[in-house]
């Protein structure tokens, strides 16, 4: 009996039927090339204004005759633009309007981007003088505007023009070796257009991404019969995991078998890959597996090795070529039903025991799954029939079906595509990790430790202990974690700590850097480069020539801080403490932030050194968290009235400056920023929360001894002025006689630059701080860059760098004491 094969309809003509999405490679590529452009442009530049000769092509001019080049250039010209009108013609023909978009935008931007590098190269060469022995016109054209627009147009050109597209190719480079024989510009300009074209295309590439029509059902057809399989008909059902379409094929013989389109630009998750490959250790970091041929390749070994090893995955039946680029990879359909989708009370003990075993198989063949999931753990729903192909004579196969042994009910593991063979014992133990981090999001830690032990023991079950951290858990169950549970990692640990108290409990080192280092290592390095570029005009040596007598007030001013920092923990402490011990902290201190960030270090060796005086904990971190609430109470009423007075004429003046409503415009957003966005109002609440749960009844409190609110308000009082005069003081010993500093404007600055360095994640707010506090003493108070980066200079060593050695010596002598 013969039947007709039916499939999925055909999209609609002019319209596209799906999208291709975004090509990170393509975005990679066009920040590097973006990257290698500015590079160049800076060092030409520079080689330019040098008097670097620029004429390449003289000897083959002098052989060559003028009337010949002509003749060419014109032709390609011509020819370039009659082949591009016919792409555009074209494609706006067959209504192709986003692929025509793309190749516009990416010319456009091409031709930009070198009338840019154009100008700045004639400016360097104009600042220069012009150089001897140039061909007129050099110095417009030291780029091919058009080679380059060209360039972009045929890369990102839609497809389906082979012969236009070698045409295009052909005659951008004869205008680009016209242009060089006609020494209209350099070969090295000419390598630098064409890195200009790439870049562009890339960039457009990603911004505006290929839509593709989906492959036909037809070729599919095909590919199949090559492999003995006959489908009657072929339905799109949606995507897999992975982000491919996915396809079911109803075969003749009655069987369902799944098709798996494989395509070059399928990219998703390939940025948390990234991520997790340069964060995490290297065998800890997933696969990254980028190459479509790679992806099938891999994911037909993992298919044989599972099953091999007695695990009951679906066999991959075929792997066949749709188009280049795009692979079809046919496996049996999965008849497993995720443990997603199952109740509570069908996750017996049997079945977590089956899992176990399941798992068990896979190790023991030294192969890791790698992608513990709810969607990839489950139950066969119903026996699975396989299919061996035999081979004939003529090289043909029938498929005929073999039953399977599995029956419904049994537990299974799919996903195996992105697991490893040859898999070392840590990865290994991470699967570990990660299915009892799984059964314990579905049953709960006890069972699942219990689960745990059953199937591998004691000393196995406690291996894994160091491993349950977020970092370690394949992506898909760590996103599954933070929606639901993120206090389940630490109650897994009680657990198993519970089971074998011998177990190591100190977490194994799995990332390379945490991301907070490297926002930190980023923020320092563009707050440094900022500073370079301020300092770049300024000797350093200027600090040297300060005035005496205003340098020894700021020194006075930032001992006397000191000694008011100790004023405001005496204070809010509610038992006595030695002055001189206080005192020394606050120099610990001023040597612990060196490493940690503003503001952390102080609080955190405060805390430790209130708790070791005998003072409760809870009371310690409520004494501790009411000093930053009572500064931050008078800094911010501070802060709105020199700012509002910094516009004033006169203490009379009701119109407010611009600095104050530059002040609170900031603050408002950043306050709505941390109040809107769940995760920051997160974090914020759980790092004030020690701090502040008890400081409402500490205040309380305190307003029962009027001598010690005294003393710390006043503390805080003084802390303030005395930082405001350092810097001011800081200023005048630089400050010429005819400079006015305004005492009010410095607070502002004082004010503001203490707040950004608090919220910087560098240690001690460093380079945050100066950078905020020169540019607002330039922009604020109306000082002379010249006076003010050695202002601020003198001013952060004298209350950030020169408390670093007695700050080390009181830290030794205060642990040497256990004060600390």
């Amino acid at each position: 009996m013969t039947t007709t094969p039916t499939d999925t309809p055909p999209p609609a003509p002019g319209r596209t039927a799906a999208r291709a999405p975004r090509s990170p490679v393509d975005l990679l590529a066009g920040i590097a090339g973006l990257f290698l452009v500015f590079v160049v442009l800076i060092l030409v530049g520079d080689a330019i204004a040098d008097g670097a000769p620029t004429d390449d092509a003289t000897q083959l001019r002098a052989v060559i005759p003028s009337w010949l080049l002509f003749t060419v250039a014109v032709s390609a010209n011509l020819t370039l633009i009659v082949l591009m009108v016919f792409v555009v013609l074209r494609t706006l023909f067959v209504r192709e309007l986003r692929d025509l978009l793309r190749a516009i935008v990416a010319a456009v931007s091409a031709y930009a981007m070198t009338s840019y590098v154009n100008a700045q190269l004639e400016n360097a060469t104009y600042s220069a003088g012009p150089l001897p022995g140039l061909p007129e016109g050099v110095l417009t054209a030291a780029t091919l505007g058009y080679v380059a627009a060209g360039i972009a147009f045929t890369r990102t050109m839609p497809t389906g023009q082979p012969r236009v597209r070698s045409l295009l190719w052909g005659t951008n480079t004869v205008v680009a070796v016209t242009a060089v024989m006609a020494g209209v510009t350099s070969i090295l300009a000419v390598l630098f257009t064409i890195l200009v074209g790439l870049t562009c295309a890339a960039l457009t590439r990603y911004a505006i991404s290929t839509s593709v029509p989906p492959p036909a059902t037809g070729r599919m057809h095909a590919e199949l019969h090559r492999f003995g399989l006959t489908a009657d008909r072929i339905t799109l059902v949606g995507t897999n995991q992975e982000g491919d379409p996915l396809y079911l094929a109803d075969l003749a013989d009655g069987r369902q078998i799944e098709l798996s389109v494989l395509n070059s630009e399928n990219s998703r998750a390939f940025w948390q890959r990234l991520l997790d490959l340069l964060l995490l250790r290297g065998p800890v970091a997933p696969r990254m597996l980028y190459g479509v041929r790679r992806r099938a390749e891999h994911a037909t070994l993992m298919s044989s090795v599972a099953r091999d090893a007695g695990v009951d995955v679906p066999r991959v039946l075929a792997l066949g070529e749709l188009t280049p680029g795009t692979v079809l990879l046919v496996r049996e359909r999965s008849e497993v039903r995720s443990l997603a989708t199952l109740d509570p009370a069908e996750i017996t003990d049997t079945l977590i025991d089956g899992l176990w075993r399941q798992l068990g198989l896979l190790h023991r063949r030294r192969v890791a799954h790698g992608d513990l999931n709810s969607s990839t753990v489950g139950v066969l729903a119903r026996a699975r029939a396989h299919a061996r192909t035999s081979a004939n004579a003529n090289g043909t196969g029938t498929g005929a079906p073999e039953a399977d042994a599995s029956a419904p009910g049994t537990a299974a593991l799919t996903g195996v595509d992105r697991g490893a063979v040859a898999a070392p014992q840590l990865r290994t133990l991470l699967d570990t990790a990660a299915m009892i981090t799984l059964l314990a999001l579905r049953v709960g830690p006890e069972r699942a430790v219990a689960s745990a032990v059953r199937a591998l023991g004691v000393p196995a079950t406690a291996a894994v202990l160091p491993l349950l951290q977020p970092p370690g858990l394949p992506h898909g169950l760590r996103a599954e974690l933070s929606r639901s549970d993120r206090k389940l990692l630490g109650e897994l640990r009680r657990q198993i700590a519970a089971v074998a108290p011998e177990a190591p409990a100190e977490p194994a080192r799995l990332e390379r850097m945490r991301p907070r280092t490297i926002v930190s290592v980023v923020v320092a390095t563009l707050v440094g480069l900022v500073l370079v570029y301020q300092l770049s005009g300024v000797e350093l040596s200027a600090v040297r020539h300060a005035d005496p007598g205003w340098a020894m007030a700021a020194l006075v001013m930032a001992t006397i801080c000191m000694f008011a920092a100790a004023m405001v923990l005496i204070g809010f402490v509610p038992a006595p403490l030695s002055w001189w011990r206080t005192l020394l902290v606050q120099y610990a201190a001023s040597f612990v932030r060196i490493a940690a960030p503003a503001g952390l270090g102080s609080i955190a060796i405060n805390s430790r050194f209130v708790i070791k005086s005998g003072v409760p904990t809870s009371l310690a971190l409520s004494a501790v968290g009411l000093t930053q609430l009572v500064g931050f109470l008078i800094h911010v009423p501070l802060l709105l009235v020199c700012a509002y007075l910094t516009g004033t004429s006169y203490w009379t003046g009701f119109t407010p400056s611009p600095t104050v409503a530059v002040i609170v415009i900031a603050g408002t957003a950043c306050v709505a920023a941390v109040l809107l966005h769940p995760k920051m109002r997160r974090a914020v609440t759980s790092r004030l929360r020690p701090y502040l749960s008890g400081v409402l009844p500490r205040l309380l409190d305190m307003l029962q001894r009027p001598a010690s609110l005294l003393l710390g308000v006043g503390g805080t009082l003084l802390l303030t002025v005395a930082f405001v005069l350092c810097l001011h003081f800081s200023v005048l010993a630089f400050a010429g006689p005819g400079l006015h500093v305004s005492l009010v404007a410095v607070a502002v600055v004082f004010l503001a630059g203490n707040a950004i360095g608090s919220a910087a994640p560098t240690p001690g707010g460093l380079g945050a701080v100066e950078a905020a506090l020169i540019g607002g003493l330039t922009a604020v108070a109306g000082i002379p860059a010249a006076v003010a980066l050695p202002a601020v200079l003198l001013f952060r060593l004298l209350t950030f760098w020169f408390p670093v050695l007695p700050g080390w010596a009181a830290f030794s002598y205060l642990q040497r004491r256990e004060a600390i």
